[in-house]
């Protein structure tokens, strides 16, 4: 009686039931719903989200404990008797949520919507719990990518750059598998279709979203489609020689990409290593912070038989790892740098010449006197034995 006397908030109720949730569970979609009258949904054969209609892959229900939560609180203490603040944040959450589906609102009330966003999610930790539990962040990625244009509208390209940082705020808490409807056509062509239209925040915050893909096994498979797609690959190439925040991030996002093995041939094949070579080079002491990044990406790519033959054939391939071998200002970077130098000289004649005539022996000497760490030192020696123990068996067929 009690229940029905009251006025159930809308994150209260149950999707298909319209009634109270009693025992709240989350699909994968991120929507949730009563635990009976999904179970009924899926026993009647249907397997799409109701809410969504995205199919289901994965039809677990995970209970929602944050939302029970607040549900047993409300029962218990009435809306009159809850916690004023608490039962703002709720109302302003239901209201958000509400606008942000709305198929009527304007990208202009949407946009006012996110502003509210960013306010409630600094408010307190179980706010942000709650704009996980209640499937923001599905929300948002349909939001950003449920849709692909041909031409994307301003209107839509700055909606966009206004949703992403929220959808990173999100994923900061850990849940990755919602980004797995990335792999979808649509969505994935949305992706792109960013990458190549997108203002430079846009790219900064997708090469930040592939970070986060790369980090989490959940999204491991994303992350080796992404990692073979042409055109992102050529967005980030092009994203590296930009003088900002824009070339870190690509590089860091190439790091990303390059953790599976399977995505290397991939990076090369698109002239990547030329544009890391030419970071390295030209890196100015503002960015020397980067060099070290894009040399452990080298090392990856050098591993790789075409990434050899990429290095040797940039005309400033070995000069510029030789130059990172020993660093007068600090010594990031010089490990990566010997261990590249030793892969491309372990079966190449012309690697062993090049490395020697750019003054990679007076270098090592350099870095052996050093106080950097004892395994550089090892990788150091290592180096200098190789070179000295090819030169000494080429002596001896002459």
């Amino acid at each position: 009686m009690r229940e029905a006397q009251m006025t159930i908030p809308h994150l209260f109720m149950c999707p298909i039931s319209l009634d109270l949730i009693k025992d709240p569970v989350t699909l994968s979609t991120g929507q949730t719903y009563d635990r009976s009258s999904i179970e009924k949904w899926l026993a009647a054969g249907n397997l799409t989200c109701p809410v969504t209609m995205q199919k289901l892959h994965d039809p677990t229900m995970v209970p929602n404990h944050t939302l029970r939560h607040l549900i047993d609180q409300w029962l218990q203490m009435g809306p009159d008797q809850l916690d004023p603040a608490s039962m703002a944040s709720l109302d302003a959450l239901a209201a958000l949520k509400r606008n942000l589906e709305s198929h009527q609102a304007t990208l202009q009330s949407k946009s006012q919507a996110l502003d509210k966003f960013q306010a409630l999610y600094l408010e307190s930790p179980q706010v942000r719990s709650c704009l996980v539990q209640l499937g923001f962040l599905p929300l948002l990625l349909e939001l950003v990518f449920g849709k692909v244009e041909a031409q994307v509208s301003q209107e839509c390209l700055q909606f966009v750059e206004q949703a992403l940082p929220c959808v990173l705020r999100l994923l900061s808490l850990g849940e990755y598998e919602c980004l797995n409807l990335l792999k979808e056509g649509l969505e994935l062509e949305s992706l792109q279709v960013l990458f190549e239209q997108g203002s430079i925040s846009i790219k900064v915050s997708l090469c930040h979203l592939i970070e986060a893909i790369s980090s989490s096994l959940e999204t491991r498979d994303l992350c080796a489609i992404l990692g073979k797609k042409q055109r992102i690959l050529h967005c980030l190439s092009l994203l590296i020689h930009q003088h900002s925040g824009a070339s870190e991030a690509a590089i860091k996002a190439i790091s990303a990409l390059s953790s599976l093995e399977s995505n290397r041939e991939y990076l090369v094949n698109q002239d990547l290593i030329d544009g890391l070579i030419r970071r390295i080079s030209n890196a100015e002491r503002q960015e020397r912070n980067m060099a070290p990044k894009a040399l452990a990406i080298l090392e990856l790519l050098i591993g790789q038989e075409s990434g050899k033959k990429a290095v040797m054939k940039n005309p400033d391939g070995v000069n510029a790892l030789v130059k990172m071998v020993f660093r007068v200002s600090d010594h990031q970077g010089s490990e990566s740098a010997v261990r590249s130098l030793t892969i491309l000289c372990a079966d190449s004649l012309q690697a062993r010449e090049g490395v020697i005539c750019a003054g990679v022996l007076t270098q090592l000497l350099l870095l052996l006197q050093s106080q950097c760490s004892s395994r550089t030192k090892t990788k150091a020696r290592m180096l200098l034995k190789l070179l000295r123990s090819k030169w000494e068996d080429e002596q001896k067929v002459f």
